[in-house]
């Protein structure tokens, strides 16, 4: 069986990351520190990398895509062009989080942590790559949150067998707070 020709990318935070992959080669990676303009220069993005391959989009065999957790808003923009695009191409996507992206390739025991705000981490703990027990929010100190490397969001895509449809992954609920005021009666 070829390798598969994996498009990674990752919004969870303030850059925008793209990585094209194919087996255990890197054909093109593009990273930009954006506090914001990720939807904007997401698609331009991805396209540069294609077209510096000398690849098109009907060339994809796998989207990799980071679900963070991370930033609501960069969250959602890249969850749903994965979803977009993997109905459009009619290949799967996959969710990876920031968690198992960065624990890629350690060896021993780790605990990933990402800073939550407000004093809280994002934490999970691995066993040489390998997930043990769920992602939690606890109170704690991590330090400044580095940039996710997309390659890396392809290498763990590229372990996963893409049933299911990629979804945010949240610790936290949403800032937003319902409006306070009654709704407006509708009159028949």
């Amino acid at each position: 069986m070829p390798p598969k020709l994996i498009l990674s990318f990752d919004t969870s935070a303030a850059h925008c990351a793209v990585a094209l992959v194919c087996g255990d080669e890197i054909l093109g990676s593009q990273t930009e520190a954006l506090l914001k303009g990720q939807a904007e220069r997401l698609i331009p993005m991805l396209e540069d990398v294609l077209q510096g391959a000398g690849k098109s989009w009907s060339d994809l065999d796998l989207i990799g895509v980071g679900v963070g957790p991370g930033n609501f808003t960069g969250v959602r923009i890249a969850v749903s062009a994965a979803r977009g695009l993997a109905l459009s191409l009619n290949i799967p996507a996959v969710g990876v989080s920031v968690f198992e992206a960065l624990a890629y390739g350690t060896k021993g025991h780790v605990t990933i942590g990402r800073d939550a705000r407000r004093g809280m981490v994002f934490s999970q703990n691995f066993d040489d790559g390998v997930a043990i027990g769920e992602p939690v929010m606890a109170e704690g100190v991590a330090a400044p949150d580095a940039m996710i490397d997309p390659v890396k969001i392809a290498f763990c895509a590229a372990r996963k067998d893409g049933g299911t449809p990629p979804a945010p992954l949240y610790l936290r609920s949403a800032d937003a707070a319902l409006p306070s005021d009654l709704p407006p009666t509708i009159l028949p």
